[in-house]
């Protein structure tokens, strides 16, 4: 453990932790990875004994957020001392990216190595953190997204090192299922669809067009990755938060080069969907996002669950029209024509057809579960199934939900009273434990 770098800025005091930790926890004399993690405290209050609040990030594959002060975070630190942890393999985590994979000569050891950047291993990595950094005091956890999944894990694996959890639009079915995942989701992303098209209605055209024209040319993006009309689709993927349709739309709006010709896009939008859809800074959000699904010794392969699941609606055809987006799906493609992703396509392949994983949950100890754990279900979430996170919140002990359909998936993001009305009910609950 190192303190790497003290830094203060108005409003906030930062401090820089690293950790050395196994990759493989089963393995602990075997290779290790080194995780990143920084404090956040209002400069005032630095030298007061607060509680402390780990901040577990959506994703799979995200870092942790770069402290701002503004959302959440100014909330969090009127009471607490925040940790803002990047997941291992993200960020400043030892990170994985296409040069790190490509070392592997056989995809069945890639594979096996990127199953030890799952949920079970964070949550060992942040109790190294929480017991060598922090003396071993429980701290409470807010859980975004995948960070539900993983609180999940640490309430199955280590609750003794929680006092509270707070998790907003997370809470993962505890019968993990990649297949019933997509069976649902599907029918959500094409009715978001028409609620884009509803709202912008002269859209259907210009998609049309646009798709057409990729269809039919040569469209290069700047990294020289060939535009394909399935990589067009995956521009959906951000309708699940709330700026998400009219940031799709002002894309379209600069499609064309020259509007009165229609014939060649503009270097404008090739940029944006490069960016978006390029994963470059993110490449196992990818990798990993069907793998969250995996669960036990007699687990199924995931099976390109998105992509299976997609043969069974024709309106997602890149032939139909209107040209309907997908949503947060990921499918074989992207690993042979995205430039970031293609040193990673066998060990995808490998990763996603290989049965068997490490168990995520305990139902016996979430049952009996008494660490308070307050949660937002977004009702008309287009990621998490509201209808899975209100079956999960039944089976977890000392768990309460509060649905809502005033928010999107990005809810914490968007609005301080998220954290605050969660915070608010473990207090008025009796407050976190103690000791």
């Amino acid at each position: 453990m190192a303190v790497v770098n003290v830094t203060t800025s108005p409003g906030l005091r930062v401090t820089d932790h690293r950790v050395d930790v196994p990759v493989d926890w089963a393995r602990p004399d075997g290779e290790t990875l080194q995780v990143f993690a920084r404090e956040v405290v209002d400069p005032a209050k630095a030298n007061e004994d607060l509680p402390l609040l780990l901040f577990l990030q959506g994703g799979p594959g995200g870092k942790g957020p770069r402290p701002q002060r503004d959302g959440w975070l100014p909330v969090a630190l009127r009471t607490h001392r925040v940790v803002l942890l990047d997941q291992r393999g993200t960020g400043r985590s030892s990170r994985v990216d296409g040069a790190d994979i490509s070392r592997f000569a056989d995809p069945a050891d890639a594979a096996a190595y990127l199953r030890c950047f799952r949920a079970d291993s964070i949550v060992a990595d942040a109790e190294h953190l929480r017991t060598t950094v922090y003396g071993g005091r429980r701290w409470e956890t807010l859980g975004q997204s995948y960070g539900g999944f993983i609180t999940l894990t640490y309430l199955s694996q280590a609750p003794q090192g929680l006092a509270a959890c707070y998790v907003t639009g997370g809470l993962a079915s505890l019968e993990p299922s990649a297949a019933e995942v997509y069976r649902r989701t599907y029918p959500r992303v094409a009715a978001r669809v028409r609620r884009f098209y509803d709202r912008y209605p002269a859209d259907a055209d210009l998609v049309a067009a646009v798709a057409d024209h990729v269809a039919a040319s040569d469209v290069r993006l700047p990294d020289g990755d060939r535009l394909t009309v399935h990589r067009l689709q995956a521009l959906g993927g951000d309708l699940g938060m709330a700026p998400g349709v009219d940031e799709l739309h002002w894309l379209f709006d600069e499609a064309w080069a020259d509007e009165r010709r229609a014939d060649r896009l503009s270097e404008t939008f090739c940029r944006q969907v490069a960016e978006r859809t390029a994963f470059a800074d993110n490449p196992l959000f990818v990798v990993m996002q069907e793998s969250i699904y995996g669960h036990g010794a007699d687990g199924p392969a995931t099976g390109w669950a998105a992509a299976a699941e997609r043969e069974r609606h024709s309106e997602f055809a890149e032939t139909a029209r209107p040209l309907t987006f997908t949503g947060e799906m990921m499918f074989p493609w992207m690993f042979a024509e995205i430039r970031a992703l293609r040193p990673f396509e066998a060990a995808a392949h490998a990763l996603a057809t290989t049965p068997g994983w490490s168990d995520l949950y305990d139902l016996e100890r979430l049952a009996a579960n008494d660490v308070p754990v307050a949660a937002v279900v977004y009702h008309d979430d287009l990621y998490v199934d509201a209808g899975l996170s209100l079956r999960t919140a039944e089976h977890v002990g000392n768990c309460e939900a509060w649905v809502t359909n005033e928010y999107e998936h990005d809810g914490l993001r968007r609005d301080p009273a998220v954290l605050e009305r969660l915070l608010d009910r473990i207090r008025d609950r009796g407050g976190p434990l103690t000791g």
